[in-house]
């Protein structure tokens, strides 16, 4: 099972100034544990939302709105993605983050088989396929 965890950020993140460096050093060997235990894929910091923009969708028409945002508990300061043989791993590795405040959010990532309940067609299942076919490939 793959999951996304999500840091929250906070407002010192969101002014831009980065963690302390007794903090990127305890970070730097909870990711190591991690990737020796097999368990971490990817995982990054984002820069303040200043830094960034939103794109909105309405039919056809696009927008774009550039940040920063306001609604720090709706934003995200950086993320990882583990992957693990249940949530309760995640869970336990979860714990671990050496984070002294803050808050993360742990979400499933969907597979292809998450969406075969939906596919109805020959079209549907060949687009799945597909999908599942360049996931694999990017694995690589």
């Amino acid at each position: 099972m793959r999951f996304m965890v999500i840091v929250k950020a906070s407002k010192e993140s969101e002014t831009g100034q980065p963690p302390s460096e007794k903090m990127l050093i305890e970070m730097g060997k909870f990711n190591e544990e991690l990737i020796k235990a097999g368990v971490m894929l990817s995982g990054e910091g984002l820069l303040a939302s200043s830094n960034g923009f939103r794109v909105k969708f309405s039919g056809a028409k696009r927008s774009v709105v550039d940040g920063p945002f306001t609604e720090t508990k709706e934003l995200v300061a950086g993320f990882w993605v583990w992957q693990t043989k249940s949530r309760d791993e995640a869970l336990q590795w979860a714990k671990k983050i050496p984070f002294e405040e803050g808050e993360v959010e742990i979400r499933k990532i969907a597979e292809a088989e998450d969406f075969e309940p939906v596919i109805k067609t020959q079209e549907g299942a060949e687009t799945l396929a597909k999908e599942a076919a360049f996931r694999a490939q990017a694995k690589h």
